[in-house]
């Protein structure tokens, strides 16, 4: 098996994704908002990559956070709120804040399971910092690290309930970054001292069993690498100081925090130590390009894999149980008087 995940160009696999998929057979998918039409289409989009390989369980992702973060939008699926609504409640209510979100994920992963998507690539749990850049901004469950530790696992555990696994992101944390990784790379010079801020809420959750890197240079840990890149990030502060033993997922690779060809980039990235390669943009000369740079998939990796696809959809019709969970959330929320 290759350790990359791959994006797909449209609406349905053309003949070549299929063969090439086949012959590469990746770890998993990521849909984006060019995949994505009526429930019926995305269905059959899901259930065509299954074909391909063959297999029941596949990693199949998405990035459905809610808020300004939502591949699956209105009117087909519904609004969700972001994450600053609950830090918001949080502030007034915290057991509430927990209730509302968990009911909330809960709610959004059944939208997920219903067409065959296995994993969001949520909850955030990036400590907002003043004067960062917005690309984190309203996304954060806010700026106290226990604040988003406790909302974070909150969201882990309504998506199990609706059997999607979440990815906790970004790590070690990019809620100091001063640019948007989409345009360039960050350095942060924060202390070693201070970066333990940033990095408390994922070690409360080292137990996800997913997990994504940051495209962000941190000078206290290595003056050279972005995270993804970095051997000591991974291995010292990701899986040392954090704790964290899921699958590790690097951040899209075609970012222009990144240099250098796609390819290249994501061996480096599995050279450092992550589990998997993220390429989003379903460009075939990458895609091939990278298949043709990656040694299969470690055992290490394969275990990490499997632990992570354990969870099952529920049987229970989504519709009545979905309405169930908003109208829970959104009494929650009306208690304090803030608004999904």
């Amino acid at each position: 098996m290759l350790p990359a995940i791959f994006g797909i160009a449209g609406t349905e696999l053309t003949a070549d994704e299929r063969a090439f998929f086949r012959d590469a057979d990746p770890a998993g998918y990521i849909l984006f908002g060019r995949n994505i039409e009526t429930r019926a289409q995305v269905r059959a989009l899901t259930d065509a990559l299954r074909e391909v390989h063959g297999r029941e369980h596949l990693l199949v992702t998405i990035d459905q956070e809610g808020g300004r973060v939502q591949r699956m939008k209105e009117p087909e699926w519904l609004r969700y709120p972001s994450g600053e609504i609950f830090d918001r409640l949080y502030e007034l209510a915290p057991a509430t804040a927990i209730e509302a979100v968990r009911a909330n994920a809960e709610a959004l992963g059944l939208d997920l399971a219903e067409v065959g998507i296995t994993c969001t690539h949520a909850p955030l749990l990036d400590v907002r910092q003043p004067d960062a850049d917005n690309v984190i901004g309203d996304r954060a469950f806010g700026s106290e690290p226990l604040r988003v530790a406790a909302l974070g696992r909150a969201v882990l555990d309504g998506l199990a309930r609706a059997g999607v696994a979440g990815t906790i992101k970004h790590m070690p944390g990019h809620g100091r970054t001063s640019v948007d990784t989409h345009k360039a790379l960050p350095t942060v010079t924060a202390s070693d001292a201070d970066l333990e801020w940033d990095i408390a809420p994922f070690r409360a959750l080292n137990h996800a069993a997913i997990g994504m890197t940051g495209h962000l240079v941190f000078t206290a840990w290595d003056v050279e690498n972005p995270a993804t890149l970095s051997p000591f990030v991974i291995e010292e502060i990701i899986r040392g100081r954090i704790g964290f033993d899921g699958l590790l997922l690097t951040d899209d690779l075609d970012m222009e925090a990144l240099s250098g060809k796609v390819p290249e980039r994501a061996a480096r990235a599995i050279a450092a130590g992550c589990d998997i390669a993220l390429n989003c943009w379903a460009k075939m000369d990458d895609m091939q390009g990278i298949a043709a740079a990656l040694p299969a998939m470690s055992p290490e990796a394969a275990r990490r894999l499997e632990r992570a696809q354990v969870a099952e959809p529920s049987a229970d019709p989504v519709g009545e149980r979905q309405a169930h969970l908003l109208a829970k959330r959104d009494a929650l929320l009306d208690v304090a008087g803030v608004r999904a």
